[in-house]
């Protein structure tokens, strides 16, 4: 499995089970984040419980890699609201130590067009 399928697959179960074991197993023990909304530094508690508040009223693609290292990944994937038709174009960057996950920032760009459009995927095929 790659690291942004790890990635994915782990916060999906989180939020889909509420089971965040696998994403304990990706991240080093020391992670801190910056929150992509309040630029707060947060810890891995913290980003799970945000993760949950989001992931009910989003519908997320899966990241695709834009650049890896032995130490980074930076991954970009898109995201639309459930009762809304606003879209996000997103990247998130994560650093390692030790083969896990270390601190990771996102960045996101509202979109004035829906993503989906023309490409060979749709959003119920994430849901």
């Amino acid at each position: 499995m790659t690291r942004a399928e790890a990635f994915d697959k782990a916060w999906r179960i989180g939020a889909k089970e509420k089971d965040f074991s696998f994403v304990d197993e990706i991240y080093h023990a020391d992670y801190s984040s910056s929150d992509v909304f309040t630029d707060v530094k947060v810890n891995l508690d913290e980003d799970k419980s945000v993760y949950m508040a989001l992931a009910e009223s989003l519908i997320i693609t899966p990241p695709k890699t834009v650049l890896e290292d032995g130490e980074s990944l930076q991954l970009h994937y898109f995201n639309k609201y459930r009762d809304a038709d606003i879209f996000n174009s997103v990247t998130t960057f994560l650093n390692y130590k030790d083969g896990k996950i270390i601190n990771q920032s996102t960045t996101l760009e509202e979109l004035d067009y829906d993503p989906s459009e023309g490409q060979d995927w749709n959003w119920e095929d994430y849901e």
